[in-house]
């Protein structure tokens, strides 16, 4: 049986004859479908919390104080009666360290943290104090320890203990990854992620990745920003030197898969030539 068409052709003739904007327009269709296809739908944070929520309340986890490991650079300041004594056992500053991380900000090289260095037995070395052994303790046991030695040289010391570089490196998807230096031990996962400038919209946000090292061994920890859980895990407090990677997610892998983008030209190839195969066909 022939199929004869007899309306009006002729608009469809004007088409097909110009292939270059048929063609086009296939393609761009092709890529606003791919795209749409590859949106994300987990661009929410928290997103069990529903929107017409008033409030609601979360056990957050226990903090636990980190401890002092080799290595570390503590600022430990002695105030005293005497300012020649205090200036005298607060000569750290003299004592620089290189770091790849401002304090609070992102990484610029060249810059330069004062405090104790922690060496490879645990010690620091105080003037006019002497060694004392910190790795393993808090920075308020080091303080208290501190407070007691001095107290038998002068007079109510009062003494502050502080990490000079708790770092965290947050990596992959986000607007600033770098490695950046805390400005104080209470750390939380969404705190380096906000120092960092948040996720991109290409990241996953429903499987982040915590790597620590414990005891010379690595620990690889999973997060998902779009639950609440995140805020009970044991590790939503960080360590210093936690690394946060933040991986790509499907969109972004498509916008960047060479594959991909092969068999878009070989899918526009197949078109082209269907359009001029259709301009040579009489109807």
């Amino acid at each position: 049986m022939k199929l004869t068409y007899k309306g009006d052709t002729s608009r469809f003739r004007r088409i097909v004859q110009t292939p270059q904007l048929f063609t086009y327009g296939l393609i761009g269709l092709l890529s606003l479908l791919m795209m749409s296809c590859a949106t994300s739908k987990n661009v929410k944070y928290f997103s069990d919390v529903p929107d017409s929520l008033g409030s609601k309340q979360i056990e957050q986890a226990i903090y636990k104080t980190p401890l002092i490991q080799v290595d570390d650079i503590l600022q430990v300041n002695i105030q005293t009666l005497d300012p020649g004594t205090t200036a005298l056992l607060n000569q750290q500053s003299a004592a620089t360290w290189p770091t790849y991380a401002a304090q609070g900000t992102s990484s610029i090289p060249g810059n330069s943290i004062s405090g104790y260095l922690v060496d490879k037995d645990g010690f620091i070395v105080l003037p006019l104090i002497g060694k004392m052994l910190v790795k393993g303790k808090s920075t308020e046991e080091v303080r208290a320890l501190v407070t007691d030695k001095a107290a038998q040289f002068y007079k109510d010391p009062v003494v502050n203990v502080r990490f000079t570089n708790f770092k965290v490196t947050v990596l992959g998807e986000v607007a600033r990854p770098s490695t950046y230096v805390m400005p104080n031990e209470k750390v939380t996962l969404l705190d380096a992620l906000g120092m960092a400038g948040d996720l991109t919209i290409f990241g996953k946000r429903e499987n982040v990745l915590l790597i620590r090292e414990n005891d010379g061994k690595k620990q690889f920890v999973r997060f998902n920003l779009n639950n609440t859980n995140l805020f009970t895990s044991p590790y939503y407090y960080l360590q210093q030197g936690d690394v946060v990677y933040v991986e790509p997610n499907k969109s972004k892998v498509v916008s960047t898969d060479a594959t991909r983008l092969r068999n878009i030209t070989i899918f526009s190839s197949a078109i082209t030539l269907l359009v001029v195969i259709l301009t040579r066909v009489k109807f």
